[in-house]
């Protein structure tokens, strides 16, 4: 017993240890590393700073250009948040479609898994002369990109919502268990922002 005792580590080293790996910690260091690094590429190889700025003078623009840097970013945000709806919008629609009509889902899903296979960069000149070179063309875009993940993602937690919650469901009032079959799908489609994020 007191062999067990000594190996079990105590609170205290376990929180220490927590402390040490926290993951607010990790990102720091690992910041500072990649600053580090950043800067002694710059000054071992000289590079000139239209090809390799240092870090030190990014942050100066950051700060002497800041309102231009934030308008645009401010576009760029609502070129993402809208293409995120709308593929969001698209993607839960046509997985509902494809769970409750069987022949839908036959000639559906072989479409989307083909469309995976044109890179979307290669039809974004052809969304650009379709829809002008506005916000329209982008927001278009980035749901193409996430459209595909989002509707895989949600059907498969649509489909595999299990029988007791709709027969719970059913006894409820509810006649096609629609809401239980919402709230168990979203477990499974939080992954799809994952899928969605590296894509975009």
């Amino acid at each position: 017993m007191l062999n067990s005792q000594a190996n079990t580590p105590s609170l205290e080293a376990v929180a220490k240890k927590e402390r040490v790996t926290h993951p607010f910690v990790r990102v720091a260091i690992t910041t500072l590393i990649i600053l580090g690094l950043w800067h002694g590429v710059v000054v071992v190889f000289d590079m000139p700073s239209f090809i390799l700025p240092a870090p030190l003078d990014v942050l100066i623009t950051l700060f002497e250009r800041h309102e231009v840097l934030f308008r645009h970013t401010w576009v760029t945000a609502q070129e993402i948040l809208l293409g995120l709806l709308l593929g969001l919008t698209m993607g839960l629609f046509f997985a509902l479609q494809m769970l409750l009509f069987e022949p839908l889902k036959r000639w559906l899903l072989p479409i989307l898994i083909a469309s995976q296979a044109i890179p979307v960069f290669a039809i974004a000149p052809v969304l650009m002369l379709w829809l002008g070179y506005g916000i329209a063309s982008k927001v278009v875009m980035a749901a193409i990109i996430i459209f595909f993940p989002v509707t895989t993602c949600c059907y498969d937690g649509l489909r595999n919502t299990p029988t007791g919650y709709l027969d719970l469901a059913k006894t409820m009032g509810r006649q096609n268990g629609s809401c239980c079959a919402m709230f168990d799908c979203l477990p499974p489609c939080q992954h799809w922002h994952r899928v969605s994020v590296w894509q975009w």
